[in-house]
Parts: C-alpha cells; structure tokens; sequence
C-alpha cells in the first residue's frame, strides 16, 4: 500500500478546508496529534508502522470540514459524525480502506453497535473500533490535545475523568492504553503552540 507523504496530506487538507480559519484548526491538530503520537513512539519500543502512523494522524480529522456550512457555521451537534464522513471523504478520494479506518475508528475510545443504538447516535449502526496498533496508538493521542475554541491539550488525568460519563468500558479502554503506551510530555508542545494544558 502506497502511503501518502505530507505534502499529498497537507494539499488535500487545504483543498477540502471551506475556509483559511477550519484548515488551521484541523490541521493543527491533526499536526500535533501527530506530534504526540511521535512522542509516544520514541519514548517504546512499539510494535507500529511509523509511517502508517504519520499518516493516519494527519488525516483522521478530514471529516471536520464536512460539518461547516456555506456560511462557514459549524455544526457541533453532528460532531460525532465527523469520523464516518472522514471514511466517507477519503474514499471518495481514493485511499485505501486501511487509512479511510483512522478517521472512523477513532472516536472517543471507540464506538460500538451498542453505544450507537442505545444513545441514539447519527450514525450507521456498527462497531467503530480501533482494532491495529497504528488505529489504537492514533486514537489514543488524539485524546490528547482538544480543538475546542480555544484549543486546549488535555493530560491523562483530566481525560480519564472526562471518559467516566462513558461508562466503565470506556474506563477500562483508556487505563489500559495509559497502561500500554505511557503518557506524553504535553508541556512542551502546549507551550511552543500557546495552548493551555487542562
């Protein structure tokens, strides 16, 4: 599988993006969360495909754009749906299934068929689970930093009380990913980027 490099990435976020201000919120993330991931890496020995990493981290976001309007109004009541229009997105551009997977697997940690039906979620009733090391370890830095406005990056402790309103699974999945992968210096990168760190 070709994987694409930064510069294919970037030219795609730029074209997608309906405006200068949605392109530096979503790449920026998308940036930085890559820039965790890389933290992780280097910090195990991880079983991962760096590349492949790289690149699903500077893509799961794309589904973002497709939330903004023509008047460039947000709508943050289908933000839950941004993964499976991601999916959807780079399908149609093209890519294959195994990076369409980082935008629809990524989401909170992980959506199952149950979580969709009992919450009444927009979404096609399946499970939306990271299931590869490079799906799990991008998903799990993306917990990390926060597009809210202003974006925010968020410790594992902070996040791990924010996850409890998802019931014990979700609990348990975050624990043993914190567990696995360690937790990222964010000081850092939150001062480099101006961002605070909740």
């Amino acid at each position: 599988m070709r994987i694409p490099g930064d510069g294919e990435i970037l030219a795609l976020h730029e074209r997608l993006a309906p405006s200068r201000k949605a392109f530096d919120l979503v790449w920026t993330h998308c940036v930085i969360v890559c820039r965790i991931a890389e933290r992780l890496m280097d910090a195990g020995g991880l079983d991962v495909d760096k590349e492949l990493v790289r690149a699903g981290c500077l893509l799961h976001d794309v589904g973002v754009y497709r939330l903004y309007d023509i008047t460039g109004e947000f709508d943050h009541r289908q933000y839950v749906r941004h993964g499976v229009l991601g999916h959807e997105l780079l399908a149609e551009e093209g890519f294959p299934e195994t990076l369409c997977r980082f935008c629809s697997h990524h989401t909170g940690m992980g959506l199952t068929r149950d979580d969709i039906e009992r919450q009444n979620l927009p979404l096609p009733p399946a499970d939306y689970l990271a299931e590869t090391g490079e799906e799990r370890l991008v998903m799990y830095a993306d917990k990390f930093h926060s597009k809210t406005d202003p974006p925010s990056f968020v410790n594992a402790s902070s996040y791990a009380v924010h996850v409890r309103r998802f019931g014990g699974g979700k609990v348990a999945a975050f624990k043993e990913m914190r567990d696995l992968y360690g937790e990222p210096d964010l000081e850092p990168l939150a001062a480099e980027y101006g961002h605070t760190l909740v």
